[in-house]
């Protein structure tokens, strides 16, 4: 039987990704919001959902269908929108007795998280949220052969760059305000580091050897791994290779000097995300909690510091 979801933030840079997401899942998109109208690729999948540039009107029009009942209520809210906007909208899905599936970082600060588990505790309904990469059969495998091989007492050399340059725009958007975004730490890479986190154990100590609103570096000890890491949106540091070609994003990352490639299939991981939840194993506030609280943690670092967890 098909899910009917409402969506915020559906005029998102990411919003595509869960539009496919929930169509190619067989599900039903009921009603929209985002306070900007661009939002022409509702007619690709779904042409007949409510949209609203108010928030005010789309949570009343989502009350309205609460009351009409079970057959009518949404049971997923899809959250895309700004990250400093997420703990809210979180809160309203629980209100209106839904599911919530937040777009990352899924808080920006770890406080927001206990709020929100006590919340769910006293609700009948659940907060989950997208962290993609654990769902890429790339990186499952690798994942596989690092379990298998952790009773050797193995350690790992990881270096992970990730390069997204970006124009003048997202200094002045949302993304661009470390209140709203997180930073880069935050906004870029709260992903890769859930991934180092969930294939190489838990952090026990970091030191950030750069912060800026435009590049963030440094080092981690985890578990099992010892990781040097940069995360940029400036387009001078594009390898020269990258520049050559025209590309605007690298992205490498290296496990004992050998290149992990996944960079195929990104596009179709959020419906890999929404199989999962919708089969009953979607990503929980406790499998995000480690990531978020790490890059709360860098977002306050003293540059050059080494700090033991």
């Amino acid at each position: 039987m098909s899910k009917k979801f409402a969506l915020i933030g559906v005029a998102g840079y990411i919003a595509p990704r869960h539009l496919k997401a929930i169509y190619d899942t067989g599900n039903e998109l009921v009603a929209a919001m985002d306070p900007f109208d661009s939002v022409g690729i509702l007619d690709r999948y779904f042409p007949d959902a409510s949209f609203f540039t108010e928030f005010e009107r789309y949570d009343r029009h989502l009350e309205k269908l609460k009351r009409k009942g079970k057959d009518h209520s949404v049971d997923y809210v899809s959250i895309c929108s700004p990250n400093y906007l997420h703990d809210a909208h979180i809160r309203q899905a629980l209100r209106l007795g839904a599911d919530a599936l937040c777009e990352k970082p899924l808080v920006l600060n770890p406080w927001n998280i206990d709020a929100l588990e006590e919340m769910e505790s006293e609700s009948e309904n659940k907060v989950f949220t997208v962290l993609q990469l654990r769902t890429h059969p790339r990186l499952i495998d690798l994942k596989k052969r690092i379990d298998a091989e952790r009773s050797q007492g193995r350690r790992y050399q990881i270096k992970l760059h990730y390069i997204t340059s970006r124009g003048m725009w997202y200094r002045y958007s949302w993304k661009g305000v470390q209140e709203k975004s997180g930073g880069v730490a935050t906004n870029i890479g709260i992903h890769f580091f859930d991934m180092l986190i969930w294939m190489f154990g838990d952090v026990k100590s970091y030191r950030v050897t750069e912060s800026s609103p435009e590049t963030m570096a440094g080092e981690l000890e985890l578990e099992n791994a010892d990781v040097e890491w940069i995360l940029s949106i400036d387009r001078e540091r594009l390898p020269e290779q990258a520049a050559l070609n025209e590309l605007t994003t690298f992205r490498s990352i290296q496990i004992d000097g050998e290149e992990v490639e996944f960079s195929t299939g990104f596009t179709d991981l959020h419906t890999r995300v929404y199989e999962e939840l919708l089969g009953g194993n979607g990503f929980t506030m406790q499998d995000a909690r480690p990531s978020i609280e790490l890059v709360h943690r860098l977002r306050s670092a003293p540059v050059d510091a080494l700090v033991n967890k």
